[in-house]
């Protein structure tokens, strides 16, 4: 679940590339499960994956030893595990980075479409700092890397067409049938072309997303312990029910419209009468973000 902001950055990455942009955006909602940014010491920062084989291949000598003792490097692809939680990968990159900071950034992929660092002088960047910055400066940054390898793989022609099996073979690899990753491109442009019925905005176990952080961080301003990964676990449906039980609402841990609109209006009250991220406004008011057919 993308915010409207976020999707409206896709989207004109999209147009500036020549691609449906509602397709670009089912590409980036299957790479990112809807989330833009991970907090790292309080600031935004891309989603990354550190690849130890490839930081390994960008090695030799003490230097590859070196980093093969600390546990940064293997010839193994799968042999440097990646912590699932993004703060943790980026202390990873970060010791990475002082062994070689340029082949660190190289063996990472970045962002929404998860790009590798090691294509910045493919994708028309001076160096791989170029692809980096590119990645860190905000949404719309990510949307562009994402569009640009898109571009420079020869994929505009079959994304255009809906032709998931190219587009997935194009941008995930040769075993990308392997996980169905054609068939969940194929189901992430249905919903953004039929958009979403009554009822599918609602957040539950499971639901992952900007616009479950933005739920997660109103619950924070409201006093409700939570951790804000965009991940809406038993942690987040333990502060939403308690939100619910303590004001009349079936405490059923999940944040269907009339639990947000009411965690909407607490939060508007707190904040005397100010929106949050604009999250309030779209709440309180009934907006969601209906994509055009």
């Amino acid at each position: 679940m993308f915010s409207k902001q976020t999707a409206d950055e896709i989207e004109k990455a999209a147009r500036e590339f020549g691609l449906e942009p509602k397709a670009l955006l089912a590409i980036a909602e299957v790479e990112s499960a809807g989330q833009v940014f991970a907090k790292v010491d309080g600031r935004n920062e891309p989603l990354i994956r550190f690849e130890g084989h490839y930081f390994d291949r960008r090695l030799s000598g003490a230097i590859q030893e070196k980093a093969r003792s600390a546990g940064l490097a293997s010839p193994k692809a799968g042999a440097v595990a990646n912590p699932r939680n993004q703060a943790a990968r980026w202390q990873l990159i970060e010791q990475a980075a002082k062994i070689d900071r340029a082949a660190a950034y190289e063996s990472t992929s970045w962002g929404l479409g998860q790009v590798m660092g090691a294509h910045w002088q493919w994708l028309g960047f001076e160096t791989v700092d170029g692809l980096v910055e590119e990645a860190r400066s905000g949404a719309a940054g990510q949307a562009r890397l994402m569009a640009r390898y898109i571009d420079k793989s020869g994929l505009i022609t079959a994304l255009n067409a809906h032709d998931w099996e190219v587009v997935g073979h194009g941008y995930n690899g040769p075993g990308f049938a392997k996980n169905g990753y054609h068939l969940k491109l194929a189901e992430a442009y249905r919903q953004q072309v039929e958009g979403p019925a009554p009822g599918d905005r609602l957040m539950k176990i499971g639901s992952r997303g900007e616009l479950v952080t933005e739920l997660q961080e109103a619950l924070v301003a409201l006093a409700y312990v939570v951790d804000t990964d965009g991940i809406y676990g038993p942690g987040t449906a333990g502060a939403v029910s308690k939100f619910q039980e303590e004001h009349g609402l079936a405490a059923d841990g999940i944040a269907g419209q009339v639990t947000q609109a009411a965690i909407g209006k607490a939060l508007q009250d707190a904040k005397g009468g100010s929106s949050l991220w604009g999250w309030v406004a779209r709440l309180v008011g009934g907006i969601w973000r209906m994509r055009r057919a």
